[in-house]
């Protein structure tokens, strides 16, 4: 039960021990429901794991900096008062800033998500506690970072799922379930969390063809994909384990092992991992002191399933409509063309068609 947190004409602030007694009736509402997405949802356990980690990054920021966190109540603030609090607030931003990237070395993907959890907070404070504390966090600017989501070329997809020899391999190696599963997610573009939770009531059979039909734990959208043969054989292979369609693992162990697969595919070249801090690009070495670069098996995660399925289905020509049908993104998903990566041999094909009808108009 949420303690109360009294206010008076007299009061300008909440205190430190306030602000987190605060902060704990936030991640608690989201935690029993009480609290929930605009949508009405309930909130994921992801995002109330994050909000855990965002209180633990700012006790540990008090303690190390002896900031004195406040949350300012602005209706009972004077005109010099408010200077004086959005003077505090922007002490507040850029000294958490640089504790996050000085002493956690966070990369600004993090540490944009640490910002919209306290942006987050103030809001609920706003708006579900309507206690009046001014709208200061607005100006706390959120760090972007695209991230790179590594996606396997057709041809590579076609090896680890046609190659006698690369299958028999990876069973020696007792990575066959590990296989079997990302063979399946890089055919049928499910996320992950939807993937392994798959079961018989999601396999339709009509007309003597299997179909997949699964709703989105995240989107809702309802989405249905004809399983080609080798799909189906894999399913067979599982079919008498349990009522699951694939073999039983939780998505961090599979995300483990995918590591161990992924040193087998072709093509593991070197790949540069490159992030970014306040807007600079790092590169970031897999062996710091011999500058020692990642290679692409050190990239391949859970994303890669489906972000490769997306990839392959439109560099072989399938139309997006029906591809954004499948993977169930709405129309114009920032979210779909973040998954769209086309083949190196497909951009070159298309730059050498252009640039043949450059060079030919430029002779006449």
């Amino acid at each position: 039960m949420r303690k109360p947190i009294l206010t008076t004409k007299s009061k300008k602030y909440f205190d430190i021990t306030e602000f987190f007694e605060l902060f704990d009736d936030f991640v608690n509402d989201a935690h029993t429901g009480r609290r929930t997405k605009k949508s009405g949802k309930r909130i994921e356990p992801d995002t109330i794991y994050a909000y855990d980690n965002l209180r633990k990054h700012l006790m540990e920021f008090c303690e190390l900096t002896s900031f004195e966190l406040k949350i300012f109540i602005d209706s009972n603030l004077t005109q010099e008062e408010r200077i004086a609090a959005n003077r505090y607030y922007k002490k507040f931003y850029m000294n958490f800033l640089n504790f996050l990237y000085d002493n956690k070395d966070c990369f600004d993907n993090y540490v944009g998500h640490i910002i919209k959890g306290i942006r987050c907070f103030f809001n609920y404070l706003l708006t579900d506690r309507q206690i009046p504390i001014g709208t200061y966090h607005k100006f706390f600017f959120v760090p972007k970072e695209e991230i790179p989501i590594v996606a396997l070329s057709a041809n590579q997809l076609n090896y680890i799922i046609c190659n006698e020899s690369f299958h028999q391999l990876i069973k020696t190696k007792k990575l066959e379930k590990i296989m079997d599963i990302f063979i399946f997610g890089c055919s049928v573009a499910l996320r992950v969390s939807d993937l392994l939770q798959l079961s018989r009531k999601n396999l339709i059979l009509k007309d003597g063809k299997h179909y997949l039909q699964v709703k989105s734990k995240k989107t809702a959208t309802l989405t249905s994909i004809k399983l080609p043969q080798y799909c189906i054989e894999i399913i067979h292979k599982y079919q008498n384990k349990n009522n699951l369609l694939l073999p039983e693992m939780t998505a961090q162990y599979f995300n483990r092992k995918l590591k161990d697969l992924a040193i087998y595919f072709p093509d593991n070249y070197e790949y540069v991992k490159v992030r970014e801090r306040r807007g600079k690009q790092v590169v970031v070495y897999k062996d710091p002191i011999k500058k020692l670069h990642f290679k692409l098996s050190d990239h391949i995660s859970s994303h890669t399933m489906r972000r490769t399925a997306i990839s392959v289905m439109l560099n072989l020509g399938m139309p997006e409509h029906i591809v954004r049908k499948i993977s169930g993104h709405a129309p114009n998903s920032k979210e779909f063309y973040r998954y769209v990566q086309l083949a190196q041999n497909t951009i070159d094909f298309e730059s050498d068609r252009i640039f043949n009808k450059i060079g030919s108009k430029s002779k006449k």
